[in-house]
């Protein structure tokens, strides 16, 4: 019987979600899919302070609620 081996996975190469750098998304990157901790940090301030929205029209329970 021969050894196994492991095939070999390339690396995949993305654009950083914040800076638009390169950043490796791989297991070996902790901050994947951002390229540092800065950029992550930055992401997760956005998300808390809400920056990151859905524009939604009012349906008809909110037009009810307001009287209309």
């Amino acid at each position: 019987m021969s050894a196994s081996t492991t095939p070999e996975i390339p690396e995949k190469w993305v654009n950083c979600p914040q800076c638009g750098g390169p950043s490796l998304y791989a297991s070996s990157n902790r901050f994947r899919p951002f390229c540092s901790e800065r950029c992550k940090q930055i992401d997760l301030g956005a998300w808390a302070s809400e920056q990151f929205a859905v524009p939604a029209q009012p349906g008809s329970d909110d037009l009810l609620a307001e009287g209309h």
